[in-house]
């Protein structure tokens, strides 16, 4: 993502050449962060773009409060170590709070400040993609998650995602056509050892899910998968995880504050999501139990076909996550509340009584599972991304 920079810097003897060395400082900046850096007009910094305003030296501060009124929010000051940039900035970061305006100072080795620009131009490229998504709800939310809805105009005026509600016989009526597009994903699952009408109709289902992503442009979806146990007699499973590993995240049960919270943590990090449910908490080892009956096939190191575990049909996922760091998240449907905590994966289980797909996660603050949850289904990526979530959630 692109780093908008204002330059601003008060007229003295040396200023042209104070401006040059500052515009070395910019170039070495960009090429230590990998972000391109574009110093230009007031009127080039973007609503909701990354932008920085670069205090070249002392005696701008006057100016800058001319002017700020013209710029959005957050503001991000970048300083150099010379000719009081750091005294001027810090002046200027003083008047921003003193009016509540969300603002800070990158300053320090060229090192921390190019990871923290690094830092910004991830969190703002998110920003940028989850103010735009489109996302789609198959159904709504399966009668047990009582707490798990979103108003989809509330959600679009509040932080521009838009949720379509698409009727489930919509998805119906394309499973029939029993046809879909292979590629590596369903080869995965074809070579893997299971009933092939059940894999040839789990796949059916992939087919009309993915018609209906192309159709209406959506960057997610998600299914009352409940639904289809009945009358097709197979799940959602296969679907929902070669979906997750093309890029187009999607959850189960209808749950959007889930396929929401799978969306933000994927556009921040890159990473495959796994959807599952909290089963089983031992507080006194710091320890949670978590698992679904599907996950996203690019994110096991390896995988056997299944059952869906509560009914006995279809095909699902037994999927072994890597061990080590991993990042459980969750957020409310409105963004205005979250859940990110760092852990260990300690363990792949392969219990009777759990979804398929079950881990073992070593955390702190489990409590907050039991006191303040924000709903049932949780998020889990390999890698510690806390700081990360934060950040965005900082500068929501």
């Amino acid at each position: 993502m692109t780093g908008n920079i204002y330059y601003i810097q008060s007229p003295n003897l040396n200023s042209e050449e104070i401006r040059q060395a500052n515009m070395g400082l910019l170039k070495q900046l960009s090429e230590q962060a990998g972000v391109e850096l574009k110093v230009g007009e007031l009127e080039d910094l973007q609503p909701d773009g990354f932008n920085m305003v670069f205090v070249g030296g002392g005696g701008c501060e006057n100016e800058f409060k001319i002017r700020c009124t013209q710029m959005p929010q957050p503001i991000i000051l970048l300083t150099c170590g010379n000719n009081n940039s750091l005294a001027a900035s810090m002046e200027i970061l003083s008047y921003l709070r003193q009016r509540d305006i969300p603002s800070e100072i990158i300053h320090g080795s060229m090192e921390d400040m190019a990871q923290r620009i690094q830092t910004l131009s991830r969190v703002f490229a998110a920003k940028q993609k989850v103010k735009h998504l489109r996302l789609g709800r198959l159904g709504r939310p399966s009668d047990w998650l009582i707490s798990s809805d979103v108003d989809a105009v509330q959600s679009e005026l509040t932080n521009g995602i838009q949720i379509l509600d698409i009727p489930m016989l919509e998805l119906m009526e394309e499973i029939k056509k029993h046809t879909y597009e292979p590629n590596q994903y369903t080869q995965m699952v074809l070579d893997a050892a299971f009933s092939r009408k059940d894999v040839d109709l789990a796949l059916d289902i992939y087919g009309g899910m993915k018609r209906i992503c192309q159709k209406y442009k959506l960057d997610g979806i998600t299914v009352r998968c409940f639904d289809l146990l009945q009358p097709v007699k197979n799940t959602g499973c296969v679907a929902l995880a070669i979906l997750n590993a093309e890029g187009i995240y999607a959850g189960c049960e209808g749950d959007t504050p889930a396929l929401i919270s799978m969306a933000v943590l994927g556009e921040l990090t890159g990473q495959p999501v796994f959807m599952c449910n909290p089963s089983r908490i031992e507080s006194r080892k710091g320890e949670i139990v978590l698992a679904h009956c599907t996950l996203p096939l690019n994110m096991p190191t390896s995988f056997q076909l299944m059952t869906h575990y509560e009914s006995g049909l279809g095909v699902a996922f037994r999927g072994v996550i890597p061990t080590g760091d991993v990042t459980v998240f969750k957020c409310s449907g409105l963004l205005d509340r979250y859940f990110a905590s760092k852990g260990q994966l300690i363990e792949n289980l392969d219990e009777a009584t759990l979804c398929r797909t079950q881990i073992r996660i070593k955390m702190d603050g489990l409590d907050y599972f039991t006191t303040r949850s924000i709903g049932n289904h949780h998020c889990v990526i390999c890698g510690d991304y806390v700081d990360l979530v934060d950040e965005f959630f900082k500068y929501l």
